[in-house]
Order: structure tokens, then C-alpha cells, then sequence
């Protein structure tokens, strides 16, 4: 469904990615771990239209997008839930969640993207008319989610979705995210909790200083010496 080939990405004179190889198949849970500026937001924001690569090809369902506009991406089906969830202040819970189907003129179909996201995040239908800002850091991880859910991804890029959370919702989240890939969604998962992200992981890459450094299935890397030394205190 993606493919990263050679990806190269600069900040100025600094580059952030180097020469990077990955790709994530239909219906996986894919993991990118690595330390705080290993870059992995960096290739996120590039799949997504966000960032321009210097150099490389990124290509989704045969289709290469790293010359697309950002709205045209997430038209065809890849919508990315950012680090720190970024919900709209200032707007209740509806309106966030109807801003993720801003590009859907399906109504119909919108009705019923609103329903699942209800029916997975019944606190967000309880809050529906709440401020964003006021929700509580799980609840906001859970309107980001349901955000990006209300525009039908094929693909769903999430960005440390663990970050500031409670170990209790630290939990529920990643059910949930095991929950989206059952009912059909791909997900590429970028996450610094390396022994949550692996475990549901049927694939991982190991992100060094804009490098991957190893490759292999969630089970292979939890097993690795050189990641349970690095990331799991082992």
C-alpha cells in the first residue's frame, strides 16, 4: 500500500532522514520506534505532503505522492493523526470531528463515519457539544483519532499517540488502534513506547538518527538484544 524508497529530507543544511527504505502492506499494523530526533515525525509529515524530500519516492496504492498537495493526499485515503493531537480550541467535539470530513461530500457516508466513531469513542458522543480544549489528554487523543477516522482512511499514520497519556488510556489506545486494523484500516504507527508499539505490530523498523538500523516482524525486534537494550530497559 506505501512505499518509502531512498528518502532523503533536510532542514536547511541538517538532514533528518537519510536514505530511507520502508514500505507497510495492506491490512498491517506497521511500527517506526526510535528516540526523540531520530526523525521519525519527519518522515510522517513527508508521506503526508507536509515536509518536501530532497530526494526519494514515496508511493501509495501504485500512485507516487511526494510531489501532492497535502488535501489531495488525504483525499485519496491517508489522513495522519499528529504528535500531541492538535484538536481545534475553540470548537466543541462535533466540530472537530466534522472537520475531518471536510473533503467527504458524501453525506451519507459522513453520517455513518460519525456513527463508528461514536459507537468506538462513546465519551466523545457524550462530550459532543464540550469544548476540545477542555477534554481530558486521552479524551483529546481519542478526537484526534476519531477525526482522521471521519475522513475513511485506507491509511492511518499516527504520530506518538501514547505521548502524556495515563498508563489507563495508554492501554485503551492501543486496543482501539488494534481494533481500527480489524475493521479494515491499515496503520503506520510512529511511537517512542517501543514494547507497546512492537506488541501489535505485525512489522517494525528501527529508526537511528534519521537511519533505520534494523528491520523485522513486532516479535522479531522484541526479542532483538540490541532494541531491548535501547528501548526496553533490558
Amino acid at each position: 500500500m506505501l512505499k518509502v524508497e531512498n528518502l532523503s529530507v533536510y532542514y536547511g543544511v541538517i538532514q533528518a532522514v537519510k536514505d530511507v527504505n520502508f514500505e507497510v502492506n495492506e491490512g498491517e499494523v506497521v511500527s517506526l520506534i526510535g528516540a526523540n530526533g531520530a526523525g521519525k515525525t519527519t518522515i510522517l509529515h513527508t508521506i503526508s505532503g507536509l515536509v518536501r524530500p530532497k530526494e526519494g519516492i514515496i508511493t501509495f496504492e501504485g500512485q507516487e505522492i511526494q510531489k501532492t498537495a497535502p488535501q489531495k493526499i488525504v483525499s485519496s485515503g491517508l489522513c495522519q493523526v499528529p504528535e500531541g493531537r492538535h484538536v481545534f480550541p475553540g470548537m466543541t467535539v462535533m466540530e472537530n470531528l466534522e472537520m475531518g470530513a471536510f473533503l467527504k461530500k458524501d453525506r451519507e457516508e459522513n453520517q455513518r463515519n460519525l456513527k463508528k466513531v461514536f459507537d468506538r469513542f462513546p465519551r466523545l458522543e457524550e462530550r459532543k457539544n464540550q469544548d476540545a480544549a477542555t477534554l481530558s489528554g486521552g479524551e483529546q487523543q481519542m478526537l484526534a483519532m476519531g477525526r482522521a477516522l471521519m475522513g475513511t482512511p485506507k491509511l492511518l499514520l499516527l504520530d506518538e499517540p501514547s505521548m502524556g497519556l495515563a498508563p489507563i488510556f495508554i492501554q485503551e489506545i492501543f486496543d482501539i488502534i488494534q481494533d481500527i486494523q480489524k475493521q479494515g484500516t491499515t496503520v503506520l504507527l510512529i511511537e517512542q513506547n517501543a514494547n507497546m508499539a512492537l506488541s501489535i505490530a505485525d512489522r517494525g523498523y528501527v529508526l537511528e538518527t534519521g537511519q533505520i538500523v534494523l528491520a523485522g516482524t513486532g516479535q522479531e525486534l522484541l526479542a532483538s538484544d540490541e532494541v531491548r537494550k535501547a528501548y526496553l530497559g533490558g
